[in-house]
């Protein structure tokens, strides 16, 4: 039985996902739902993250449901989106019951898109909530919407010299399991196809017309001005409908990173947060070994990291900086 590849988040049983983009601004959030509830899990990389119920998520502690993660712009005002969705939950009585009422388990973590446009504007708890009106089971739209709005890669030698980046998706159905992966890419390394090596989106030249690459950039001698702490941080959700233990789902968290370190170098820098959730239905009637498990969210994670700066488009705006989208530099 060969795998299946391509596809979305929603590819896996038991998973809603929606996205909210702010108009006024380029920034938004995206919401991806377990109304009957998943095992989670989760791995943060990285020097700056910005995270809720992260700690929630540990082996160790008690809770081991999770009902939506969200993933936001707007830097650590963006985790007021997550009320948003806690309050859409409650309305449907989804949550973990504690006494009298039902308490709603969302895990969140955020990214920096504040140089894009008016700061003053950013995902608060309306934004969470009309994401998750918006979710569905239909595959969520990719590139510049949602989380990945505001989103920037090869931003290592300043935003002016990076591109626009965005959210993307992937999935692999292999012997009845399904995996998926949702990457919102807002990186200061640049994006790089594993595939062939080559830089999709990334550092520009100083005319901006092609693509030289930071890390190549300092291996031929430059260097990066001083990088604003917390400036980037790429968000990622790896899936799956197979049944796995709050211990395995943080594994798969964790492997996971690996897919996002074949795609952005450099990657997990000192001014990202970079953040990757796991969630598992158990919806499937079958299973694969943890290895076979890990290899899957790999592959997912590294096409989903890339089909996000495919996807994007460029946004515009007053004080947006004019940056240009993988589909418009040559090769």
């Amino acid at each position: 039985m060969r795998a299946m590849s391509a596809g979305s988040i929603t590819d896996v049983a038991g998973l809603l996902c929606g996205h909210f983009t702010d108009t006024r601004r380029p920034t938004g959030c995206t919401v991806v739902i377990a109304p009957e509830g998943a095992v989670g899990g989760v791995d943060v990389r990285g020097a700056a993250p910005g995270t809720r119920e992260t700690d929630l998520l540990s082996p160790l502690n008690s809770v081991d449901v999770v009902h939506a993660v969200m993933l936001a712009g707007g830097s650590a005002f963006g985790l007021d989106a997550s009320a948003g969705a806690m309050c859409w939950l409650e309305e449907r009585g989804i949550g973990v019951q504690a006494g009298p009422v039902r308490v709603p388990i969302v895990a969140s973590a955020i990214l920096f898109d504040l140089m894009m446009g008016d700061p003053s504007i950013r995902p608060d708890a309306a934004a969470g909530y009309a994401a998750c009106v918006a979710a569905g089971t239909d595959a969520p739209a990719e590139g510049s919407v949602g989380a990945g709005t505001g989103a920037a890669c090869g931003k290592l030698f300043g935003i002016e010299r990076g591109m626009k980046s965005g959210i993307g998706c992937a999935s692999i159905t292999l012997h009845g399991v399904t995996v998926a992966a949702m990457v919102a890419v807002n990186a200061t390394g640049d994006v790089v196809d594993p595939s062939t090596g080559r830089i999709v989106a990334g550092v520009r030249s100083d005319d901006g017309r092609t693509i030289v690459g930071g890390a190549r950039a300092i291996l031929d001698g430059q260097l990066p001005r001083h990088l604003q702490i917390a400036a980037a941080t790429t968000l990622g959700i790896v899936a799956t409908d197979a049944a796995l233990t709050k211990l395995d789902a943080n594994r798969l968290a964790r492997i996971a990173h690996d897919g996002l370190a074949r795609s952005i170098v450099p990657v997990h820098t000192p001014v990202d947060g970079d953040t990757v959730f796991a969630l598992a239905t158990g919806k499937a009637n079958a299973s694969l070994p943890p290895t076979v498990m890990g290899v899957l969210a790999v592959e997912v994670t590294a096409r989903a990291v890339l089909r996000a700066v495919q996807a994007a488009t460029p946004v515009s705006g007053a004080g947006v900086p004019s940056l240009p989208c993988a589909r418009d530099l040559p090769l």
